[in-house]
């Protein structure tokens, strides 16, 4: 009977230092499994946010153009006006000042004017409806502009149509 009991052994404090930081040793790698984790989701939390301001600013200029060109024929429109005879002079004032605001407004949104006249030609910024030939300009040179061309930046919102000579 006495066979089969296992013999003890008793504790020596090597065997009692090896119970004790054997808890600490698995705590060690769950704490850094956690640390792991909490800056996994600090990295993602701070790509959320910039995932989310970059769509943000786009679906600002989006909207932005989207805007700017549904107002561009009002803006042609008064500068018909102002091209038109007018005899009442507080009339013509009152349209020059409203495209004068109505410009700077633009201005202020980033949009600019195609500059199209005397120019070469160049599709990226303009559509060319009528080509003639003419000595006095240079080669693929734009002699007239029928309806001003607008950016935001490099983001065309309308192509200049314009007439190129030669």
């Amino acid at each position: 009977m006495m066979a089969n009991k296992k013999k003890e052994e008793p504790k020596t404090e090597e065997t009692a230092d090896a119970v004790q930081t054997a808890p600490e040793q698995e705590e060690q790698p769950v704490s850094e499994d956690w640390k792991d984790k909490a800056l996994r989701a600090q990295a993602e939390l701070v790509n959320f946010r910039n995932r989310t301001q970059r769509e943000r600013e786009q679906l600002w200029s989006e909207i932005r153009a989207d805007t700017v060109t549904q107002l561009l024929p009002v803006l042609d429109n008064l500068e018909r006006a102002l091209e038109a005879p007018c005899t009442d002079e507080p009339y013509r004032q009152g349209v020059e000042m409203t495209l004068r605001q109505f410009m700077e407004i633009l201005a202020k949104l980033g949009v600019s004017e195609i500059e199209a006249l005397g120019k070469p030609f160049d599709p990226q910024w303009m559509d060319a409806v009528l080509h003639e030939e003419d000595e006095a300009l240079g080669e693929n040179t734009v002699a007239q502009v029928f309806t001003k061309g607008y950016a935001i930046g490099d983001r065309v919102l309308r192509h200049a149509v314009v007439k190129v000579v030669n």
